[in-house]
């Protein structure tokens, strides 16, 4: 007998990048959400987009991540942890500026998400930042 709320099921919607055939875009199990981590690229061309440009970069994360909350039932409220990759130190302050100005106003509780950010090598040359989502629904 299965318990619907322990199935687990992969999150998908055409209004964030298609993953590639090895992950999800996200899974839900029970009221938990975790989004795979979004890269800069636009799901209406599959292209990467912003080359260079963190601060665009980190909008167009950001507009995939919500895409991909939406499909599963959650909204930036129900985020309890965004973890944050770069590529360079430098780019640190452009992408929290790009982030403050993208979640402002999406966290009606007025308690914004927890947030690591680690520096580190990206999968593309061109992508600058990725980020992934940890959401609980109520």
């Amino acid at each position: 007998m299965s318990d619907q709320m322990s199935d687990k099921t992969a999150v998908t919607t055409t209004d964030a990048p298609a993953p590639l055939p090895v992950f999800s875009q996200g899974v839900r199990k029970g009221n938990v959400l975790q989004v795979s981590g979004q890269g800069s690229v636009d799901p209406a061309t599959s292209e990467f987009v912003f080359v260079g440009d963190v601060k665009a970069q980190t909008t167009r994360v950001l507009q995939n991540i919500e895409a991909i909350l939406i499909a599963g039932g959650a909204t930036f409220d129900d985020v309890l942890m965004l973890r944050v990759y770069l590529t360079k130190r430098e780019d640190f302050g452009a992408m929290n500026e790009a982030y403050a100005e993208f979640l402002d106003g999406r966290t009606p509780s007025g308690v914004l998400p927890s947030r690591t950010t680690v520096f580190t090598g990206l999968p593309l040359p061109d992508m600058l930042v990725e980020i992934d989502a940890l959401a609980v629904l109520s």
